[in-house]
């Protein structure tokens, strides 16, 4: 019999009993003592049995052995559950920051942290991210971009501009895209295009980045030859031009030797070779787009307004003489033309020339090509020449007076104009009487 049966009849037997109470409380006591004694027995035992351990010999230890301070403070479960570990390794319990002997260092503070604070983390830096630009993008950033700098001509500005813009792995496509839309422009276009890509390397690009535009071009060159029959002299003569300025590897050409099956290619790579062998001499390939009109000298500009002018005579196309005019690309010398045409039509012959020539200006005023300052000024510098036209044709009043009258009534010159334009006073003799003076 163990030591709780002993006890619970000890309980029972010390139990007083009172003589005076009935039967059915008397059974209600002793129910009462028995319970209080499962209750302690219970509670006995269940503390042997979590106590209960061996010694280095391997008997086990008695319960009474065991120091009631340790049962009393002892952290580990009472309910017979876990491995009987202490709990968290003996580094919990209030006031205890971790286990004795551990040192704990710095710790990078996490953003996801509910109690993370962005101010007390020191100074914040923000950033601007600019997202790389997709295909899309590119073409509409880089389209009016061009067109602008065709305008005014700062490379600086579209280097500012382009350092704005998140170009990425797409770099290259922007000097692919320049040199496409000079393609279909003027030859001051495209001297503006060889002169950007010349001072894009080293500051957004390098020269590698240059050679890979041009390759993509000289894979799109059949398309590109739909609109512009002549894209594989014309991409030749920018691949030379590159290769000078030092814009494209020296070795560039040499990378296509045999590789290339396009016959448009081989053709725009035999023409920046010629060129190159040509120039081998001059460093830079300045004038391979030829002069701009604002630099041509005046004599040669007037030569040419002038053959332009006979052409215009003999064929009567007046949409060919403007896209001649254009070419030339000198709207502040328009002028010229005016002053020109004015002359050719008073040492003329008969009505055609004025007729044909009041149709030309016509056409140049209506579509603007030839502003109204610059019409002016070509009258106005006949009127004033206009005693000295006289000496060598008789005539001269009196076909510039019938000239301006048409033009005016075609609404090519103001009313101002007309009245503006010099009258030679009639002379005429009068009787005899008067003693043949003159009369004004």
């Amino acid at each position: 019999m163990g030591s709780g049966d002993e006890e619970l009849e000890e309980e029972i037997i010390d139990g007083e009993v009172n003589p005076n109470w009935t039967p059915q409380e008397k059974e209600l006591h002793e129910a009462r003592i028995k319970a209080k004694a499962k209750r302690r027995l219970r509670r006995t035992s269940s503390r042997d049995s979590t106590r209960e351990s061996l010694s280095e010999t391997g008997e086990p230890i008695e319960t009474d052995q065991l120091s009631p301070k340790g049962k009393t403070h002892d952290r580990k479960s009472r309910m017979g559950k876990g491995r009987g570990l202490p709990k968290k390794g003996g580094a919990g319990g209030k006031g205890v920051w971790g286990a004795p002997g551990v040192v704990y260092g710095y710790q990078e503070p996490d953003a996801h942290d509910p109690n993370y604070d962005e101010s007390a983390q020191g100074d914040t830096v923000y950033q601007k991210v600019v997202p790389e630009l997709d295909e899309g993008d590119l073409e509409k950033n880089v389209h009016p971009m061009v067109q602008e700098y065709f305008e005014h001509g700062d490379t600086s500005e579209v280097i500012a501009l382009l350092k704005e813009l998140n170009l990425g792995r797409r770099r290259y496509e922007f000097s692919s895209l320049a040199v496409s839309i000079s393609l279909e422009g003027k030859a001051s276009h495209r001297e503006l295009t060889s002169r950007l890509l010349s001072d894009l390397v080293g500051k957004i690009m390098d020269p590698e980045d240059i050679a890979q535009s041009f390759d993509k071009i000289l894979k799109d060159l059949p398309d590109l030859i739909l609109d512009t029959p002549e894209a594989p002299q014309m991409l030749g003569q920018f691949i030379a031009r590159a290769i000078a300025d030092h814009a494209l590897p020296l070795n560039f050409l040499d990378r296509y030797k045999g590789q290339v099956g396009c016959e448009h290619a081989r053709a725009a790579l035999d023409r920046a070779a010629v060129l190159l062998r040509i120039k081998r001499e001059i460093i830079r390939l300045d004038n391979v787009w030829g002069v701009g009109g604002g630099q041509r000298p005046v004599k040669h500009l007037i030569r040419e307004m002038n053959l332009l002018l006979k052409e215009y005579l003999t064929t009567g196309q007046v949409a060919e003489a403007q896209h001649c005019l254009r070419e030339l690309e000198v709207p502040h010398f328009h002028h010229e033309l005016v002053y020109e045409a004015l002359l050719m039509v008073l040492e003329s012959n008969g009505e055609a020339p004025v007729v044909m020539i009041v149709k030309l200006l016509k056409g140049l005023w209506e579509t603007g090509l030839v502003t109204l300052d610059q019409m002016n000024r070509g009258f106005q510098r006949v009127y004033d020449e206009l005693p000295d036209i006289n000496l060598d044709v008789p005539l001269a009043h009196n076909i510039m007076e019938n000239l301006v009258d048409l033009c005016f009534e075609e609404a090519v010159i103001t009313k101002h104009l007309r009245d503006a334009c010099p009258s030679r006073g009639r002379k005429r003799f009068v009787s005899e009487g008067d003693g043949g003076r003159i009369k004004q």
